[in-house]
């Protein structure tokens, strides 16, 4: 019999959740972020752009405030008070230095001690095809998360007064094709993150018949993952750790 996956650790006060687009984080992790701001907890949204291509039918100028509110109306819906954009442009967003030193800069800032992003991964699981800004945000993340512990990479962050942080513990992937850890969403995190993705209702009414209902999508999701956690329903994650939480793999008991 299969083991199930062990959760992902709680012990911890402050998130950042990074994404590339407005409604990235609304299509599952938005629940144990539910959950999270629950035990309160204070979790932070990091978005590259401000989804201002992402409506074919609306010119990028009007699209933008508008994904950028309904961004802001959903995060309220799981307890998430700070949003903040970066506004690389839509669609292009490209992995590089300048992408780094803007999560560097935004983690020193905001000091979290785990992350969470979406996959980098070329397919996510179930076999779609990533796109390119997401790839090219969650791998920025997680080199973001450990660069922002040095002080020699973009020292100029320090002219700004940031010092470097190096308090991430680890960097969580939703979507990933081989999940390590798991969060139970069931109940009241599934419903706020249900609500928290029906937000975007502007958005998805722009992707006319492509986009799924938020209830039954989610629900359906959740309940897919959940026997991973051997509960009802769960958010499944990739866990990057940067830090030991405990003694190192390699010293055995009684080793020096």
């Amino acid at each position: 019999m299969t083991q199930p996956l062990p959760p992902l650790p709680e012990d911890w006060d402050r998130c950042l959740a990074v994404a590339a687009h407005p409604d990235d984080i609304e299509y599952g992790t938005a629940a144990a972020v539910a959950k999270w701001t629950a035990q309160g907890k204070t979790v932070t949204y990091l978005l590259a752009t401000r989804g201002e291509a992402g409506i074919d039918g609306l010119h990028p100028d009007q699209a933008a405030p508008l994904r950028e509110q309904e961004e802001r109306a959903g995060a309220r819906e799981v307890g998430v008070d700070v949003v903040e954009f970066l506004d690389h442009r839509d669609g292009v967003v490209e992995y590089g230095n300048d992408l780094r030193r803007d999560i560097v800069r935004a983690i020193r800032r905001h000091r979290p001690e785990i992350m969470v992003s979406g996959s980098f991964e070329l397919r996510f699981a179930g076999g779609m095809t990533n796109q390119a800004d997401h790839r090219a945000v969650g791998l920025a993340a997680l080199d973001a998360a450990r660069d922002a512990g040095n002080r020699w990479i973009f020292p100029e962050l320090a002219d700004e007064g940031l010092e470097p942080w190096g308090g991430v513990r680890l960097v969580a992937f939703a979507g990933a094709n081989v999940p390590t850890h798991g969060v139970d969403v069931t109940g009241e995190p599934l419903l706020a993150g249900i609500r928290s993705l029906e937000a975007h209702a502007e958005y998805t009414k722009g992707l006319g018949g492509g986009g799924p209902e938020p209830g039954p999508f989610l629900t359906w999701m959740a309940r897919q993952a959940g026997p991973a956690l051997g509960v009802e329903a769960a958010v499944l994650f990739d866990v990057h750790m940067l830090a030991f939480t405990g003694p190192p793999p390699w010293v055995t008991d009684g080793a020096a």
